[in-house]
């Protein structure tokens, strides 16, 4: 992947946004990339509360005054913490349409929008503008969920061995290319709950086991040298691939994950998009979805 020209701030001017905000403002600097900041107003609540509660034809203008301000004060705060300066973008209508319209004008090659609230409001953060975004995702996305300090230090990068996976690596190496990375597969035996359905012995059911791991290991290790990261860490584990990347995550003190929106067939979709969403609520470190 080439590295970073234009990174774009989905926010929505709250605390959680501003950590995004931050982070973004340290990759540009880092990478020497334009950095804007988008704010959203979706004008139908607007329009409903005027008709039920203040009749004020300049409401949603007034909203946009507010907001134009408090993000021109956050991209001063960017100036002075992190010397970029960037631009802001103030503009009502539908969030993601105008999100992926300024993904498309400004050629974006990495959105950022913070999570919501301290616990990732997980019930919330599927239904909110994270996961609208990521069913019509153009460009890499970068969930934040703490405020920045260091850059990104360790990278876990979970591979299914899909074409997906070197692009996820390559993203990686373009986001954080000082960072220490570490590849983990997770492997699941298929058929085992047949056979173990079937009374197979444990040897034969350890054996078959052994068998799936061993394979993945080499593929690994090859999908590693063809990435050009031939001393990075390779991890292989069996288990579900949601917890096992969630819990590989907090036990090796990773920083940042990231992971493929979805493989190759509508199966892998399917599935990967289930594990991608469980490792954005799950993780306590930030996550970026490639494509």
């Amino acid at each position: 992947m080439s590295p970073l020209n234009h990174i774009l701030v989905a926010t929505d001017l709250s605390s959680a946004a501003r950590n995004a905000a931050e982070r973004a403002a340290q990759l540009s600097k880092a990478q020497s990339a334009s950095l804007d900041l988008l704010y959203v107003a979706n004008p139908a609540p607007y329009e409903r509360l005027k008709q039920v509660v203040v009749p004020d034809d300049d409401l949603l203008s007034s909203v946009l005054e507010t907001a134009s301000e408090k993000a021109h004060e956050l991209a001063d705060l960017l100036f002075q913490r992190y010397d970029i300066a960037s631009g802001v973008q103030v503009a009502s209508g539908s969030v993601t349409t105008e999100i992926t319209r300024v993904v498309q004008d400004k050629r974006t090659n990495l959105l950022v929008c913070g999570a919501k609230g301290q616990s990732l409001a997980r019930r919330l953060l599927l239904g909110s503008t994270v996961q609208r975004m990521l069913n019509r995702m153009l460009c890499p996305m970068l969930v934040v969920k703490h405020a920045p300090r260091d850059a990104y230090r360790t990278l876990l990068v979970p591979v299914d061995f899909s074409p997906s996976s070197l692009r996820a690596i390559e993203l990686a190496k373009s986001v954080a290319p000082q960072a220490e990375i570490i590849l983990l597969h997770v492997y699941e035996a298929p058929f085992e709950g047949s056979m173990r359905f079937a009374h197979i012995d444990q040897d034969t059911l350890t054996h078959y086991r052994n068998v799936i791991k061993k394979d993945a290991v080499e593929k690994l290790a090859a999908l590693s040298e063809a990435a050009g990261l031939v001393n990075a860490r390779q991890i292989v584990v069996h288990g579900d691939p949601a917890w096992r990347i969630v819990e590989q995550e907090q036990e090796l003190d990773c920083d940042l994950i990231v992971i493929g929106k979805q493989g190759e067939s509508a199966l892998e979709e399917l599935l990967i998009g289930s594990i991608t969403k469980h490792v954005l609520n799950e993780s306590q470190c930030d996550v970026l979805v490639s494509l």
